[in-house]
């Protein structure tokens, strides 16, 4: 193999451009050609790739986001669009593609895989819903956003002796909803995974908590539980106000979750699977995903790892509800 790709898909996440940056350094260093391909699949689709050198990737470890820009590609989805990205592959001589994203973009890493262009997925996506994977690239910088938000709500809560119900990111799973609630001490946690009673898990545990002298409350709620549920983020802080006398506001945190500065751990964890995946398709390995498992960095058949399922741990759950009141 002398020439591979490397693109990012779907949401950003910080420690994207450190899993970048190691592709392209490792590549050349074993005397590879490294194409950065911008904005995805459909980057890949319409030709828009340019050669990467040492310096293509310099200052790049502590931004945010990705530096190949990302988008979604419908197209891709089709077969048509799978052979037209072959087609480019195989004009600009790319053998290879290291893929970061999410389980959307290695169902297209396996797509491209079974095209004939080899493919190793990187696991970036702040969700942290990557079965395979310990902790995936991105995770803990939204997750220590997430904490210091929340800080600052708190800080503010506590002065008003309010409620605040904050709603996190992570589609329909619950992994920053949780690990973060448990970090700012949130009185309820409410995820997706997890079956709960509003009336029993919010109401009656503030009117408990208040009994004991609590004034201020933080409810985090994982935003799988709005998509998944009648009530919204407004109708809850509602009546939460209604039912407790307590003074609520709800706080969205949206995007800013998906920004910033990556921590080290994502920095570091970026580095190592990008280094792996190049690792990989040097050897004629194609069709696999970079994964941590207890803090070694392993691979999986891209077929295994989607089919794999992650669960929440039932136990931390509890924890958190204990501990909380």
């Amino acid at each position: 193999m002398k020439t591979i790709g490397v693109l990012t898909s779907g949401g950003d996440a910080p420690g994207m451009n450190a899993a970048v940056r190691a592709v392209v350094r490792s590549g050349v260093s074993k005397g590879l050609k490294v194409m950065g391909i911008r904005r995805g699949f459909n980057g890949l689709i319409h030709g828009d790739i340019f050669e990467m050198n040492l310096r293509s990737v310099s200052n790049t470890i502590q931004r945010g986001g990705t530096m190949l820009y990302t988008a979604r590609c419908p197209e891709f989805r089709t077969q048509e669009g799978i052979q037209k990205a072959a087609d480019t592959c195989k004009y600009f001589g790319i053998e290879g593609i290291v893929v970061i994203g999410g389980d959307g973009s290695f169902r297209g890493a396996k797509d491209l895989s079974a095209a004939g262009i080899p493919c190793v997925g990187i696991p970036g996506t702040i969700d942290n819903d990557i079965a395979c994977c310990d902790k995936t690239i991105g995770y803990d910088t939204a997750m220590n956003t997430i904490i210091s938000m929340v800080d600052k709500i708190r800080d503010t809560s506590e002065s008003h002796d309010r409620c605040s119900v904050v709603e996190v990111m992570g589609r329909r799973a619950g992994y920053l909803a949780l690990n973060a609630g448990i970090a700012v001490g949130a009185t309820s946690i409410l995820i997706p995974e997890m079956e709960f009673d509003f009336e029993r898990d919010v109401i009656s545990r503030i009117k408990r908590t208040q009994t004991t002298g609590k004034r201020d409350f933080i409810i985090m709620v994982a935003e799988g539980v709005v998509l998944d549920n009648k009530m919204s983020i407004e109708e809850m802080t509602k009546k939460i106000e209604e039912e407790t006398g307590v003074e609520t506001r709800h706080t969205v945190l949206g995007h800013v979750q998906r920004g910033g500065s990556p921590s080290a751990y994502d920095r570091v964890l970026g580095s190592k699977m990008g280094y792996r995946a190049v690792e990989l398709l040097e050897q004629g390995e194609g069709s696999r995903v970079v994964a941590i498992k207890k803090e070694e960095i392993v691979d999986y058949d891209i077929v295994e790892a989607l089919d794999m399922k992650k669960e929440i741990n039932p136990r931390i759950y509890q924890m958190a509800y204990d501990i909380s009141i």
